[in-house]
């Protein structure tokens, strides 16, 4: 019953925190990660991490990854091809680069490093979405533009995670049952069942579960396809999120998506989700961080730089001026749960130590603090933009 007791002041506090915080124009992610630093071994010592925690912040992750295909719109993507997976790209590569070769010069391998700039290749759009909407500028070119970045932005942060956990495992494979080939084979035939799901499977399984006589029978089969498809990767030596975002993709192309998004969104933020990102907070710790000051200082400048002159330079290509290459950079900066689903992994694997792990979380927060100041700014000026029809460019 201590679990069920912790459970309760967790999500106590993590709401009144999350509500001061949208009161202050902060997303609610970071106040939920500062409750987790606050109760935990880094300042106060009240909650520590346990079997019980960590496996609901397991299926926290899972349920958000599964969210975030849920959320990714194909068809968005698909309109503002062209220009988005410019951005998207050209925003992966630089921190991937920039911030992997200043991780280097830190005293990281060439592997860590890399890896460190994987993290910090991730967008989270949320926040951005917000401040967009505030500003009238969703259904801009521009807006439209981040949107469908973002969703190219997170199919390649999902690709880029799995290739790093697959070479991650590569090196530990002397001391694996099963042989490297037979591993990099299982996860090629995992990517296939992923397309598979999202052609032809889903939408069947979809279509019988809704003959099925039971209260929200579609709604237990996304649950089940999200389930079993982050078994599956984790049984490929995958992470169990890369599989329950596929799995969200494959729920959107469906007439359930709707159904499937207001079902399990509640369930998700009311528990799982804030519960992981507490646990994110519980294994901060705050031991050398005078030692680590520069790296935390240097990490966050070029998390904002990479962001805003990457995805401005894609957008230059992609046809955009001025302005609208400044909205364009500023709104993909800021990072988010697929960055922090990344850091929790590469610390669960102990491919980052403690020490660093905790330095990586400081600086998405602070990245993430900066972003909708930055965006703000970039949309307070000049003349107003051109708002998109529906019906296409």
């Amino acid at each position: 019953m201590d679990f069920v007791g912790a459970l309760a002041f967790l999500l106590v506090t993590t709401t009144l925190a999350g509500h001061f915080a949208r009161r202050f124009g902060l997303p609610a992610v970071v106040a939920e990660i500062l409750i987790g630093v606050l109760v935990g071994p880094a300042v106060f010592g009240l909650i520590h991490t346990n079997q019980l925690i960590s496996t609901f912040a397991d299926i926290g992750v899972i349920v958000l990854m599964f969210l975030g295909g849920l959320e990714s719109d194909l068809a968005l993507l698909k309109r503002y091809l062209r220009p988005a997976i410019i951005v998207a790209v050209s925003g992966v590569i630089a921190p991937v680069l920039l911030i992997g070769v200043a991780s280097h010069f830190f005293g990281f391998n060439w592997f860590e490093a890399i890896f460190i700039g994987v993290i910090f290749s991730a967008t989270s759009v949320s926040i951005s979405v917000e401040v967009l909407k505030e500003y009238g500028a969703l259904g801009t070119r521009e807006g439209a533009t981040i949107l469908g970045a973002a969703v190219a932005d997170d199919i390649i942060g999902v690709i880029l995670l799995s290739i790093m956990i697959a070479l991650m495992g590569s090196a530990d494979a002397a001391g694996s049952a099963a042989p490297l080939w037979l591993t990099l084979l299982e996860q090629c035939g995992f990517f296939v069942a992923c397309y598979a799901l999202v052609r032809w499977l889903a939408p069947v399984l979809m279509t019988l579960s809704d003959k099925v006589l039971m209260t929200a029978s579609p709604i237990i089969m996304s649950l089940v396809i999200c389930f079993a498809m982050a078994w599956l990767a984790d049984f490929v030596s995958l992470s169990g999120a890369v599989g329950a975002f596929f799995a969200g993709v494959a729920v959107a192309q469906t007439d359930w998506k709707q159904q499937a998004a207001a079902s399990i969104e509640p369930i998700g933020y009311a528990v799982f989700i804030p519960v992981f990102f507490v646990s994110v907070g519980l294994d901060v710790t705050f031991s050398g961080l005078k030692e680590s000051l520069p790296f935390v200082i240097i990490m966050t400048v070029l998390g904002v730089l990479t962001k805003l002159i990457g995805c401005g330079f894609g957008a230059r290509i992609s046809g955009f001026t001025g302005r609208s290459t400044y909205i364009i950079g500023a709104g993909m900066i800021s990072r988010g749960e697929m960055a922090l689903i990344t850091a929790q992994i590469g610390f669960s694997a102990h491919l980052l130590a403690s020490a660093y792990y905790s330095d990586i979380i400081l600086v998405i927060i602070l990245v993430t603090l900066i972003a909708p100041f930055m965006l703000k700014h970039a949309l307070s000026g000049g003349d107003a933009l051109m708002v998109e029809p529906e019906s296409g460019r």
